[in-house]
């Protein structure tokens, strides 16, 4: 077995392959299934869905169901001048297909921690049935202690993963980055309904930059992009990100981006360099991103209307907590605030800080809850190889043994990888679901949340002076008058023995119903009915164990490939 660390970087300081541009490449994420107990080291706790598995966890069939690509590897594939084959989400029989039916000199694995059981059992595969290929290793895992000595690889590649590739194929690592062409949603579903066409579903993922200069110590992201006071820039200018976004709007047919960088703003002057461009050639775009609290406050509120954002993924992280991002913010105001002008808000709460214990836990949870976020991530406290809080654990010995914990199931939503000063016994578990039922018993489904806070864009901006924005705000309260009032309508029929609840859907469907009039009001019992008999469907579903796994995705950069690979190519030179 070869293990080489290598650490990428722009010098291009990499190994060559002697084939160069000329290498076959398959770049693949681990198999699947991923929503299941199995000997592979999938969890039915820790399914492929962001949202289901650590944000509406707890929301049954009310929860937003959805998949997200591989961005990194997408963004590798379009890089490479080798031709170069991506197979995103397959069954570990399709992988062992792909291996055994097609020659590949270089093959890449992505993955995080959890997987380690995949990784190295396809990589005792590629062994068997691809002994010649040179095999990479990359993604969160890449920070894993001694993967070395539980996988049998040639290199691991940690950060700018673009940059490693280009230099170890012998390209030229300062060529132009091309961007990837790809909707941010994938098989979204909420109440039993597929969605389609809904603004932040058919969003593009837009990606300016990997990392984070904060540094949060728990940030596995930031650690793998340089740390506290680094990160990595894919795209220097608003003139850049403005032109990959028209490519993007042209060829996906979309004014909608998700931002996939931890945090958009902290580089003001390329923000305010595209909203420069943005309303000099007329753009209602819509942007949906991540911001710290100190960050976001950099900017005026009519700065981030301007801008489009609609959206904000913040930490949150903990009563009185002592995060430099949230230093001397109210963050119960901010969101508020935040609301007021229609930007929804998913909020981020850490449970198990150092300060936490069982008789301050409810006062901690009841603070998160208490911002009535419209969606609200709750995460255990979890030291992650390759961060700060992992190297501090380790020296002081408080990390726990691997015979006290397995591999697949330190992530963050069960149980903690670490001896805590205060929560033992397995305590943190129970705390960690108090808090999404809390959020969920007070606050009700997020769908009712998201109808209330764009109802309050719409009433604040329809009439504003700027075209434009007024423009924006139509296209994303086009759902308003039918599905959204149907939505209110069936979870009011739902919630009809809880008085509180169905009372604040009355309140938004009146609401509605004068700003829309006869259209929701006719709309509201049509809709609604339909929308209920979905929602009890997907009840039944849920309580009979139904899974949600993603569709497998088999992509090529050569022109004209002989297979069925879909062509793919980058959105920008």
């Amino acid at each position: 077995m070869s293990s080489i660390d290598e650490v990428a970087s722009p010098s291009g300081l990499s190994p060559k392959h002697p084939l160069g541009a000329n290498a076959k490449v398959l770049l693949t994420s681990v198999f699947g299934p991923y929503a299941v107990d199995d000997g592979s080291g999938s969890r039915l706790i820790n399914p492929m869905e962001l949202y289901h598995n650590q944000v509406t966890r707890v929301q049954q069939a009310y929860s937003l169901r959805t998949f997200q690509r591989s961005w990194g590897l997408m963004l590798i594939q379009v890089n490479l001048e080798a031709p170069t084959t991506l197979l995103d989400f397959p069954s570990e029989k399709r992988f062992l297909e792909e291996i055994k039916n097609h020659e590949y000199d270089v093959i890449g694995i992505s993955s995080i921690q959890t997987n380690l059981i995949k990784v190295r059992k396809m990589c005792r595969m590629i062994r068997k049935h691809l002994p010649h290929a040179t095999i990479i290793i990359g993604g969160h895992i890449a920070n894993f202690p001694q993967l070395s000595e539980f996988c049998d690889f040639d290199h691991v590649v940690r950060g700018d993963g673009v940059c490693w590739m280009r230099s170890y194929l012998g390209q030229d690592v300062s060529m132009p980055l091309k961007h990837p062409k790809v909707i941010a949603n994938i098989g979204s579903r909420i109440m039993g309904v597929n969605l389609i066409n809904h603004p932040g579903d058919i969003a593009a993922t837009l990606i300016p930059s990997a990392g984070c200069p904060l540094g949060c110590n728990f940030c596995s992201t930031s650690a793998m992009f340089g740390g506290k006071g680094k990160y990595v820039k894919f795209f220097e200018t608003g003139q850049q990100l403005f032109d990959i976004m028209c490519e993007l709007e042209s060829s996906l047919g979309t004014q909608a981006f998700f931002v996939m960088d931890e945090n958009f703003l902290v580089d003001k002057k390329r923000a305010l360099g595209l909203l420069e461009l943005m309303q000099k050639h007329d753009k209602p775009w819509s942007l949906y991103l991540f911001s710290s609290a100190n960050v976001i406050k950099m900017y005026t509120m009519e700065q981030l209307i301007a801008l489009g954002v609609c959206w904000v993924w913040m930490g949150l992280e903990g009563k009185s907590s002592q995060y430099t991002k949230l230093a001397g913010t109210d963050t119960l105001s901010l969101v508020k605030e935040l609301q007021s002008h229609g930007i929804r808000v998913l909020g981020s709460s850490i449970i198990g800080l150092e300060e936490h214990t069982p008789e301050n836990i409810d006062a901690a949870i009841d603070h998160a809850v208490a911002h009535n976020s419209e969606f609200h991530q709750f995460m255990l406290y979890t030291p992650i190889p390759g961060t700060p809080l992992f190297a501090e654990h380790e020296r002081n010995g408080t990390l726990l043994d691997r015979s006290e914990i397995s591999i697949p199931d330190i992530h963050g939503q069960l149980r903690f990888n670490f001896h805590h000063p205060h929560i033992v016994g397995g305590q943190e578990t129970e705390m960690l679901l108090r808090a999404f039922h809390r959020d969920f018993e007070v606050n009700g489904p997020s769908v009712v949340r998201i109808i209330r806070t764009n109802l309050r864009a719409w009433k604040r901006y329809k009439n504003h002076t700027d075209e434009r924005v007024r423009r924006r705000f139509a296209i994303e309260a086009k759902s308003l008058p039918i599905h959204y009032a149907g939505a209110l309508w069936a979870t009011r029929k739902a919630y009809a023995n809880d008085k509180r609840l169905a009372e604040e859907c009355t309140r938004l469907l009146d609401e509605l119903h004068v700003v829309f009039g006869d259209e929701s009001r006719r709309a509201a019992p049509i809709a609604g009915r339909y929308l209920f008999k979905k929602l009890e469907a997907e009840q039944e579903r849920l309580r009979n164990g139904w899974t949600y796994e993603p569709p497998t995705f088999y992509e090529t950069n050569v022109k004209n490939s002989a297979g069925p690979a879909v062509y793919v190519e980058g959105a920008c030179c």
